[in-house]
């Protein structure tokens, strides 16, 4: 059944952080819109990733948290923990490679399931999130350790223990097992239940590369290399919609630069002094905008489903990580123009 969503104005309060990190301080009051729901998908509550840019693990995170609740198998995943394996992991890189590999806390979705699938999860309960984490100066300290540690010369086993004792610290002793339902697991048992290997496809569209072959995109986030599924743009606009519609959401990865994307708003849509003609975005303009850098690797937020404006113009139902102080508790509306100029990639 169609659901009118009707939203009372509020006083939002934002102020931009650095990277994707969340919002948070004062500004004016947002009009509100309202929104013809098609469908959702249940979700797990919205979180803010503070002052982190760890959307990447966030988004996915939740994208896998929300397919499990439409399976009937309610699961809430720790960020945190993959976080800390994967900064380890960095730390170990940068020393290896005399510093020519940087330590960030930046990746793509497909960073978070190779994490996870090398380290494990824990549930949230078991070891959760710091929203108050400047994760800036957290990568500044694990920069220095290595950078000293490689100067010395002092090898990783030394290196690992400085580290771990450093993250013990700004975030917490990690569990060594997780537990569901009066079953214990270890971290990598646990995570091989949630996520499967190959169980999400990454996917995305640009014609420097052919249609129907993987390729390395080439964005900075994806330091490893991973492949992407190339496919045609109204290929991958309706491989997401056929996912929502069978209830499974998508991992959405893609540009935030846009004066049409406004968190305080909650709309991501083209601007209207772009784009004033009716016709939808084509694959052209998709590429021309990445060759441009116009499409930039911004941020990562979960589609949970779809809707309608009052004009009958389509939109996708997206879960943030940037709290919930917007007219829609966190969640976003981005028309599918917006999402065949501005996406990167999905990972579905």
């Amino acid at each position: 059944m169609i659901r009118k969503i009707s939203v009372i104005i509020a006083v939002i309060s934002l102020a931009a952080l650095s990277g994707c990190g969340g919002k948070d301080g004062a500004k004016d009051a947002a009009p509100a819109e309202s929104f013809h729901v098609e469908t959702i998908n249940r979700y797990t509550p919205v979180k803010s990733q503070g002052k982190a840019s760890d959307c990447w693990a966030y988004a996915m995170i939740s994208t896998i948290e929300s397919n499990h609740i439409e399976m009937g198998d309610s699961v809430h995943l720790s960020v945190a923990y993959v976080l800390r394996h994967r900064l380890k992991d960095l730390a170990a890189e940068y020393y290896l490679t005399g510093g020519k590999r940087k330590i960030d806390d930046r990746g793509t979705a497909v960073t978070l399931l190779r994490t996870i699938l090398t380290h494990g999860i824990v549930p949230y309960d078991a070891y959760q999130d710091d929203a108050t984490l400047n994760s800036g100066v957290l990568v500044r300290k694990l920069t220095k350790l290595a950078g000293t540690g490689m100067t010395r010369r002092t090898g990783l086993e030394n290196l690992y223990k400085k580290v771990d004792d450093l993250l013990d610290d700004e975030l917490g002793p990690a569990p060594r097992f997780a537990f569901m339902l009066g079953a214990e697991y270890t971290a990598l048992e646990f995570a091989h239940s949630v996520c499967a290997p190959d169980e999400y496809q990454p996917l995305t569209s640009f014609t420097h590369h052919p249609f129907g072959a993987p390729f390395a995109l080439e964005v900075e986030d994806n330091r490893e290399g991973e492949m992407f599924m190339n496919v045609p743009l109204d290929t991958l606009e309706r491989r997401v919609v056929d996912a929502l519609n069978h209830h499974r959401s998508v991992c959405w990865e893609g540009d935030i630069s846009e004066d049409g994307f406004s968190f305080d708003r909650g709309i991501a849509r083209v601007s209207v002094g772009m784009k004033e003609r009716r016709a939808r975005v084509t694959q052209e303009e998709r590429q021309k905008a990445f060759e441009s850098f116009r499409t930039t690797d911004d941020h990562c937020m979960s589609i949970i489903g779809i809707a309608r404006d009052d004009d009958g113009n389509k939109y996708f139902i997206c879960k943030n990580s940037w709290g919930t102080k917007n007219p829609y508790r966190g969640l976003m509306y981005m028309s599918f123009d917006y999402f065949r100029l501005k996406t990167i990639a999905v990972v579905i």
